[in-house]
């Protein structure tokens, strides 16, 4: 039977919309590391503020714009509060790798959920895992090496805690995708489950950070580092910007892609953040982009391109 206008206009929506999300997760990330080096703002003390925030933009727009989506039946509640979960355990645990591993090394290893979400999609969901689903894997992973510079030896004097860490940040990732992608079969809007899930992981972040002992890196030493910024106005409209655009429209789309593609698939389109990382801050501020991150961006690119293509081909022969 050959497919439908509508097959195809959701395998193209699907891709657009998840490579917006990267795009999107990309400026985050120059936005984060600007907060972290000229404020010094602890990275759990940012996370924290960036889920309050998106949860106040998103409980403002609803109750202004759509309250129905504020509803939300008693059966979900559980779930939700896991997938939240979930997301405040991968924004301890990345930031975590970092100070352990260095940002190259836990780039990669928090993009090992590619290959993490291929396998788990295919175990619980019965996702498909073809060949040109592994090679993407595969060419976006050695991509991702090359784009974060993890190709220096001195990046992989890796400790077991670090390398423990690291993994466990891209398997926190990739069940946050595959998370995403049940709440989508369970029928679930994209948007109400971005609302409950940030506000349940804004609550466990403030656990995080104010548990006694300050045995967790990046978490505030006494409640009032909860307000490090201060008076730093500046600061806080950028952490601000940070939070009501791209942090809610990159979750906000990712989630949306979910609802059109497999949970592998949009892991795998999000992996180009990288590329979009190096070519905004080579763009805008100037930094180096070095021949080897050229070949690293082309090996992610085609990844996405093979898959997109074999998936076109295998809706044509449906």
């Amino acid at each position: 039977m050959p497919t439908t206008p509508a097959h195809r206009n959701r395998l193209t929506r699907g891709y657009t919309i998840a490579l917006v999300s990267a795009f999107i997760f990309s400026t985050a990330s120059i936005l984060i590391r600007h907060l972290t080096q000229t404020y010094g703002l602890p990275s759990l003390v940012l996370a924290f503020w960036r889920d309050f925030i998106v949860s106040l933009c998103l409980l403002l727009w609803f109750l202004i714009i759509r309250p129905s989506l504020l509803q939300l039946p008693r059966q979900h509640i559980g779930y939700l509060l896991i997938y939240g979960f979930f997301l405040a355990a991968f924004n301890s645990f990345w930031t975590l790798s970092i100070v352990l591993n260095g940002a190259a090394v836990a780039t990669f290893l928090a993009y090992c959920s590619s290959a993490f979400t291929a396998l788990l999609g295919w175990y619980f969901f019965k996702e498909s895992l073809h060949w040109a689903k592994l090679a993407a894997v595969i060419l976006s992973l050695g991509g991702v090496v090359l784009v974060a510079g993890a190709l220096d030896p001195d990046s992989w004097q890796l400790n077991l805690l670090g390398s423990l860490v690291g993994i466990l940040a891209g398997l926190l990732w990739a069940s946050y995708s595959l998370l995403g992608r049940s709440a989508s079969r369970r029928g679930l809007n994209p948007w109400t489950t971005l609302f409950y899930t940030f506000t349940f992981a804004t609550a466990f972040l403030l656990l995080f950070n104010l548990l006694p002992g300050n045995f967790i890196l990046g978490a505030a030493a006494s409640p009032g580092e909860l307000f490090w910024l201060g008076n730093a106005w500046w600061g806080w409209l950028i952490l601000f910007f940070l939070a009501a655009g791209p942090t809610l429209a990159g979750f906000g789309l990712y989630n949306v892609a979910l609802t059109s593609l497999p949970a592998s698939v949009v892991n795998l389109i999000t992996t180009s953040e990288p590329v979009f990382t190096a070519l905004i801050a080579f763009i805008v501020l100037g930094e180096s982009l070095s021949g080897i991150q050229v070949i690293g961006s082309m090996l992610i690119l085609g990844g996405v391109v093979l898959l997109r293509l074999y998936e076109g081909w295998l809706e044509g022969r449906q």
